[in-house]
């Protein structure tokens, strides 16, 4: 007799309509339904068979549901799919290999692992790193000058896996979202991606939110203390 745990909850077709979905923000509802996929031995095989054909035939869009997937294959007991996953993909559900001056690849094994604090360390570092290359002058922050000097490639990347390795709540272009939809205006920004506390910027590091239950938009940090425009001119440089 099938047991409910082991009876898959989907046929394939409306499980590959749900990883094949354009999904901007992964809802509580459609994590628990891949959480039951992911029970069944037939649903773990459509769902790794189709998140490698994304790696191979979509690299350059990658979706936020494939990040989703690759984590909680990994925080899976079934050494067999985690061993296909790893042999398929094994850095991760982006392919980095095109990106030769900069290495992202610690980055991305740190969003897999939802270190959300040492990636966003990473982050600021890669981003200055990008500017030095361009520049030749050391950088331990942005000024809004240097904003010019980061080509869009690296940004929708570096956006990319902050995105597919949150379930969509963080990124760059998620902030950005957030600002427009409040008229462009700083401290309404401030307060919905929470780093104001009544009225004051937080201090960091000790007062941001470093896990996955943080408000959407709140990581990563970007010249955090140091004003809006260099933050004004990484929006206006974002166009996806």
């Amino acid at each position: 007799m099938t047991t409910k745990k082991n009876k898959l909850p989907l046929t394939e077709e409306q499980i590959i309509t749900i990883l094949n979905k354009s999904h901007s923000i992964i809802t509580t509802q459609t994590e628990t339904i891949i959480d039951e996929i992911l029970l069944n031995t037939k649903g773990r095989e459509i769902i790794i068979n189709e998140i490698i054909q994304h790696y191979i035939l979509n690299n350059n869009n990658t979706q936020i549901i494939d990040g989703l997937i690759y984590q909680k294959i990994l925080e899976t007991n079934d050494k067999q799919t985690i061993e296909k996953l790893i042999q398929n993909l094994p850095n991760g559900a982006i392919n980095l290999k095109r990106f030769t001056h900069i290495n992202y690849q610690t980055l991305q094994d740190l969003l897999i692992n939802k270190k959300f604090e040492e990636a966003d360390k990473l982050t600021q570092k890669c981003l200055c790193e990008i500017v030095e290359t361009k520049t030749n002058n050391k950088k331990s922050w942005l000024y809004f000058t240097d904003i010019q000097f980061l080509p869009e490639e690296d940004l929708f990347i570096l956006d990319l896996l902050w995105k597919i390795y949150s379930k969509g709540k963080f990124g760059f272009s998620v902030q950005k979202k957030i600002w427009i939809n409040n008229n462009k205006k700083w401290d309404k920004l401030w307060d919905k991606i929470c780093w104001i506390k009544k009225g004051i910027m937080k201090r960091y590091p000790q007062e941001f939110m470093w896990t996955i239950d943080a408000p959407e938009g709140h990581l990563p940090l970007f010249n955090q203390l140091r004003g809006t425009q260099s933050l004004y001119y990484l929006f206006n440089k974002i166009e996806w």
